[in-house]
């Protein structure tokens, strides 16, 4: 089996699920390849602490991000940083010749995705993706095999989002996210956006133009200081799109949220998709639970289905198990090291969010905020 050395640059939430994913990468028992991670990098030296302790692969730790992007050994990177910093360190990493898993946004703005971008088409050979996990979900996947059989017929209407209720406790202290110096003008789209994206871009739902309202619900928390500090980016976005599978196709709605501040959600990711023939949704507050609806001799009715282990790669898990968060950023990783491998997805739905998708997200956003400004729908 083929082992790719990755070095992880932010060592947080996402980092510590990765190498759980790389931990128990022998639950994908199909896989021609496998991540192992040597090297790990933090701003302070208190998260590295759980990597070492549990990864003994790990031969590098360091506050410096450079330094792993100088050890030969590295092979490709993941990289969770704030929103400020993607430009410099994914350029960086891709000068240094390393693969890289990227968080979302793909840049605080355009102008820091564009250059992104610029500098992966100067590294072709490099693969570069965007960490999105939810579309790996049984149930979203089996939503991606009714669009490549042709089921829906006419789309007539595409809704899909995330909902957050963690900013709801108007306690919590404030952090980078909340901070527009880190997190940059788009706010929770910023940070959100692409889990909304990811699927109806991938089906080839692509906005024409966005109508936005956007919403400040907490202008002040507590700094952590025994002050108050200001809360300047946007809690939460509400796009309404017009969408089409062509350019000249008809449109059709497309109806994107992103939440920080949703009463009654936690981590709540959902897409829903009505056509002519079928309609299908799913949503992971209910992550077993498949709902489809046919057109059959004029009855409408929706049906559940329970999907269980239904999942892009094969896993030890028996099929009718349940999945979770985790078994999905197993899924994604999959996903990359697999494209890596083989040169191409496993499928158009089985492969992880593109450069192309993230900078489709931008000129959305950009025109989101454009159009909340001026109540005004604005075109892509």
């Amino acid at each position: 089996m083929r082992t790719v050395r990755f070095g992880i640059i932010g060592c947080g939430l996402m980092g510590r699920e990765f190498a759980s994913a790389a931990a128990r990468w022998c639950h994908l028992p199909e896989m021609k390849v496998r991540p192992q991670i040597v090297a790990v990098c933090d701003a302070k030296p208190e998260p590295m602490e759980w990597f070492s302790q549990n990864f003994p692969s790990i031969k590098l730790a360091t506050t410096d991000y450079r330094q792993i992007l100088a050890d030969e050994s590295v092979e490709a990177v993941y990289c969770a940083v704030p929103h400020n910093q993607h430009k410099d360190v994914y350029c960086d990493i891709l000068a240094a010749g390393k693969h890289l898993m990227g968080e979302k946004p793909f840049g605080i703005d355009k102008l820091a995705n564009d250059a992104i971008n610029a500098a992966i088409a100067a590294h072709p050979g490099l693969l570069v993706r965007c960490s999105s996990e939810f579309p790996f979900f049984p149930g979203a996947q089996r939503i991606a095999r009714m669009l490549d059989a042709g089921a829906f017929g006419k789309i007539i209407e595409v809704a899909g989002g995330l909902l957050h209720s963690s900013d709801l406790d108007l306690d919590k202290p404030i952090n980078w996210k909340r901070m527009i110096e880190f997190n940059g003008e788009y706010g929770c789209m910023g940070d959100l956006g692409m889990h909304a994206c990811h699927f109806p871009f991938r089906a080839g739902f692509i906005p024409r133009n966005v109508r936005a309202i956007l919403s400040k619900i907490v202008t002040e928390r507590p700094d952590g200081k025994g002050g108050r500090a200001a809360c300047l980016t946007w809690d939460n976005a509400t796009l309404f799109c017009e969408a089409a599978e062509s350019p000249d196709a008809d449109g059709f709605p497309l109806a994107l949220k992103t939440h920080r501040i949703a009463p009654g959600e936690t981590d709540t990711w959902y897409i829903e998709i009505l056509g002519a023939k079928m309609s299908a949704r799913f949503s992971t507050k209910n992550p077993r639970r498949l709902e489809v609806m046919e057109y059959r001799n004029g009855v409408q009715a929706w049906q559940q289905i329970d999907t269980g282990q239904d999942t892009a790669f094969k896993t030890i898990t028996g099929s009718i198990f349940e999945f979770g968060f985790s078994d999905a950023i197993l899924q994604m990783w999959a996903a990359f090291l697999h494209e890596l491998a083989e040169g191409r997805p496993a499928g158009r739905f089985a492969g992880c969010a593109t450069p192309q998708e993230a900078a489709l997200s931008h000129r959305l956003f950009t025109a989101a905020l454009e159009s909340h400004k001026n109540h005004a729908t604005v075109a892509l």
